[in-house]
């Protein structure tokens, strides 16, 4: 099993929280197996960039990215060089460290 560890989001996971997963699991489904609503607009088909994820640790050991994740990811708000679309990012046996952006391109917090 690997473990990844989801750093605090104020909304999906306020107190962070780290699951064991097996090899081949996405990070989406990852997390919301575990109880974390990561939101995903397309239902994981790789048509949005609501999944957007940070991976921390780890980064170098998920398959990269292809040619349409890529094009997404341009679209996608707080791109950082480690950002996945946790639909498309397969977990191997290295353990991860992940952060769920505050923020996505369809989903905006406006609390005042």
């Amino acid at each position: 099993m690997t473990r990844i560890t989801f750093l605090p989001h104020p909304d999906f996971c306020p107190q962070g929280k780290m699951v064991d997963v097996a090899p081949g699991t996405s990070i989406c489904d990852a997390a919301l197996d575990n109880d974390i609503a990561i939101e995903h607009a397309c239902e994981k088909a790789c048509a949005c960039t609501t999944c957007h994820v940070i991976v921390r640790e780890g980064f170098d050991s998920l398959h990269p990215a292809d040619d349409k994740e890529e094009d997404l990811l341009d679209k996608a708000w707080g791109l950082e060089p480690e950002s996945r679309l946790s639909c498309q990012a397969k977990v191997g046996s290295v353990d991860l460290v992940v952060e769920i952006p505050r923020y996505t391109i369809n989903l905006a917090s406006e609390r005042h």
